[in-house]
């Protein structure tokens, strides 16, 4: 099977388990407490207008990313309201939600923190991890030399530094370690399928938990882009460097995106595939090998998502299913 014919699927991890889109529909399937699998299906609802504008490069990577940060809100709050289900029953969790409006804060909480954690703030998180490095090297650094590209690299360093520090510490709770091994399911699944493998657990346990296409790889490279682009400009005082970041994120998000999209169309050229590999050093921090179960359940949301596809994409099927 032809990479060409499978990029258009993408993953995603939510609480105990994996959202896939697909060409027509979305597909979170979650394993509950008495270890049955449900699903939630979302059919996707074509825009022309946003259609147009995500075949427009550099601009399709800043609508990917709000198109994600809004897909994957919805299934992280059908998994979590399922893990809350579990744990207080059905009647019980009804109860709570309807009278008990602390509980309903804590699941969006809950939800909105493993939403920072998936996509890492896109909208508030990617502007710290701009900001901070900016403002901490400036105030360490500013006074020892006027080469503005060696602040910029520094800068770099600084970032990837706070950036390796953050995901290690929070993948030391139970919940995101979970989180990130669902992480290392989802791309398992996309490798075997992509490689024409049978999607048993057996066999998809044996691909690797990294992928070129992954949210993760996206990160690292929106720091080594950030730094090419920023030595562009220059700036005079702090507030002008903070500014100036703040004013070229989208830029940097946009190129940041092709980079990605660049890395995954060489991955198979000896030499060249080594360009993704910042990314796939960055996944080892971001996935976890996965256990049998929650691969499982990867495998069940990307086969349905799969037969979703089919049955929406080709009304003959459709037909079939309902006589």
């Amino acid at each position: 099977m032809s990479n060409q014919s499978t990029s258009i699927y993408g993953g995603q991890a939510v609480i105990e388990g994996v959202m896939f889109a697909g060409r027509h529909v979305n597909v979170t399937a979650v394993r509950r407490k008495d270890q049955q699998i449900t699903f939630l299906e979302v059919p996707k609802k074509p825009t022309p207008v946003l259609s147009k504008i995500k075949k427009i490069p550099f601009i399709r990577g800043i609508v990917g990313i709000v198109e994600s940060a809004a897909k994957g809100s919805q299934h992280l709050t059908y998994s979590a309201e399922a893990y809350a289900e579990d744990e207080t029953g059905p009647e019980e969790a009804a109860k709570e939600k309807e009278k008990d409006k602390d509980k309903d804060r804590w699941n969006l909480t809950m939800i909105l923190g493993v939403a920072v954690v998936g996509i890492l703030s896109f909208v508030v998180g990617k502007l710290i991890f701009t900001l901070v490095p900016a403002f901490v090297e400036g105030l360490i650094f500013n006074q020892v030399f006027e080469n503005k590209i060696m602040h910029n690299l520094l800068e770099g360093v600084i970032k990837i530094i706070l950036l390796l520090a953050y995901l290690w510490f929070i993948s030391q709770t139970p919940i995101i370690k979970r989180l990130f091994q669902y992480h290392g399911a989802e791309h398992k699944v996309i490798s075997a399928y992509e490689a024409g493998s049978e999607l048993t657990v057996e066999a998809v346990q044996k691909y690797s938990r990294l992928h070129y296409r992954c949210g993760s790889s996206f990160i690292i490279f929106t720091v080594i882009v950030g730094v090419v682009i920023y030595s562009f400009f220059t700036w005079d005082t702090m507030a002008e460097r903070i500014l100036q970041r703040i004013l070229l994120l989208p830029v940097v998000l946009g190129v940041s995106y092709e980079v990605l999209r660049w890395t995954n169309a060489l991955r198979d050229i000896p030499v060249l595939k080594w360009l993704g590999a910042p990314g796939l050093w960055l996944q080892l921090l971001t996935t976890k090998e996965p256990n049998d179960e929650q691969v499982a359940v990867s495998i069940a949301s990307f086969n349905r998502m799969r037969e979703l596809d089919d049955e929406i994409g080709n009304p003959r099927v459709a037909l079939a299913k309902q006589a």
